[in-house]
């Protein structure tokens, strides 16, 4: 392409130095036709003359005459000169040169001149949205909306409990001698011995701990209990009364609910609550002193579970007994558990309400006040704190209430061993019960578990609540 354009504008310059010359010619006289100065085309057979040569004086015997009407000629002699046929290139400050330049060609065919583009609008129009953006748009905003739609509760109410651990607890908020601890199994199946029950009466004596939870079961799906879960019940409780007059030890049954799964004990069938009952008795014979019953997952408001309290309440009432149970936490906001189990599947909170109900039925009601899901101490600690005031408020004063320690570590959702500690706990129940009810005489806590548990919350514990 670049060399065609090159050899086009060379033929072009040529052609208009030519137009240029023939244009300079302009108003001069016109050249002879043959002058000598300018010859014509030379003919075949016509000489050459050239410019160098003298032209001789034509014959004048030859001439013919002239009229007289013909203009008078020059006499041979008085011929001057042949001129010089050598053209004179005047100077350029005599003669100017009238000669226009040639047009710059240029390299490349010239574009026709572009419009004025018009001025730019103060404010641009936008450029029209992609569909594929604009929905992407939405959905970033609406996610957003939802995130902080279900955030904000959460931060305001993080918020909150980290303004329940602040303060300090009211003087005399401790042991009332009513704690509890929850025992392995490995008390009544035989892997314990006489000195293990020496070294744990010696760690509990002097404490508040007045009620031991055995691990006997569990019970089978059906309600049923077989002997050989608790072989050494009598043995124990023989042992620990010796060591330790004034413990009571009760039997700790417990399974899972067929609530969120097709496997599990089934509540709402009178053969199993029956059988339930039936277990019940045959551990108070074995030399129990009362029944501790944990069944989980256990939903708000399940009434089956409320007629079983009743049928067990007349058993032990008549035997003598303590009934007592584990409890699940109350909502930390109005209707927690709701929400929660419609997103989750596990609604795990108690409503308010309901946890009254079940405290009203027992002797004993302990909550679970561990697995919390929160993050830090202070967090896990004024979480407790709230816990204690809102059980404190529908537990009746003849129902020992007990807020859960946790005395094991494990890290995994819902539970942070960092975050959830004795020290924290303690000071929780501490500030929950200074400021709801400071003077409640039947009030412990009860901690769980003894085979978890370590020298440093052994020592949390007594320093902090039992010394």
């Amino acid at each position: 392409m670049d060399e065609h354009r090159d050899g086009h504008g060379g033929e072009d310059r040529r052609d208009q130095a030519t137009d240029g010359d023939s244009r300079a010619g302009a108003g001069q006289d016109p050249a002879p036709q043959a002058g000598p100065c300018q010859a014509g085309p030379r003919q075949p057979d016509e000489p050459r003359v050239d410019a160098t040569d003298t032209l001789d004086p034509p014959d004048t015997a030859d001439t013919p005459e002239i009229p007289d009407n013909t203009p008078e000629t020059l006499e041979p002699t008085d011929t001057p000169d042949p001129p010089d046929i050598t053209p004179e290139t005047p100077e350029p400050t005599d003669i100017p040169d009238t000669t226009p330049d040639p047009p710059d060609t240029p390299s490349e065919p010239l574009e026709p001149p572009k419009p004025p583009e018009p001025p730019a609008p103060a404010h641009p129009p936008a450029a029209p949205r992609s569909p594929t953006r604009s929905w992407r748009r939405r959905t970033v905003r609406g996610v957003c909306v939802a995130l902080v739609l279900l955030l904000l509760p959460v931060l305001t109410a993080e918020t909150a409990l980290r303004l329940n651990y602040t303060g300090d607890p009211a003087p005399g908020t401790r042991t009332r001698h009513h704690d509890a601890l929850w025992l392995g199994h490995a008390w009544v199946d035989g892997r314990k011995s006489g000195k293990d029950v020496t070294a744990l009466a010696a760690r509990l004596r002097g404490s508040g701990i007045r009620d031991l939870y055995v691990h006997s079961g569990p019970l089978e799906h059906d309600g049923t209990l077989p002997p050989s879960a608790y072989r050494k019940a009598r043995w124990l409780t023989g042992a620990l009364h010796r060591q330790l007059p004034g413990v009571r030890v009760q039997a700790w049954l417990g399974d899972t609910l067929a609530s969120e799964s097709p496997d599990g004990l089934r509540l709402e069938r009178p053969a199993t609550r029956a059988a339930i009952a039936a277990s019940t008795r045959r551990i108070l014979d074995a030399g129990f002193e009362g029944a501790h019953f944990d069944l989980e997952p256990l939903h708000s408001g399940d009434r089956d579970y409320l007629c079983l309290l009743d049928d067990l309440r007349a058993l032990t009432r008549s035997r003598h007994a303590l009934l007592s149970v584990a409890a699940h936490q109350i909502d930390p906001l109005p209707a927690f558990h709701s929400f929660w189990g419609t997103t989750t599947g596990h609604p795990k909170w108690w409503s308010q309400s309901y946890f009254g109900q079940v405290a009203r039925r027992v002797d004993q009601i302990a909550v679970m006040s561990y697995d919390t899901m929160q993050p830090l101490a202070s967090l896990y600690g004024g979480y407790v704190a709230e816990q204690t005031a809102l059980a404190l408020e529908v537990t009746p004063r003849t129902t020992d209430l007990l807020m859960g320690l946790p005395f094991f570590h494990e890290n995994r959702f819902g539970h942070r061993a960092r975050a959830e500690t004795v020290p924290a706990a303690v000071r929780g129940v501490r500030l929950g019960l200074s400021r709801t009810d400071a003077g409640r005489a039947r009030f412990g806590v009860a901690l769980y578990v003894d085979f978890a548990a370590t020298e440093a919350d052994w020592r949390a514990y007594q320093e902090d609540w039992a010394g």
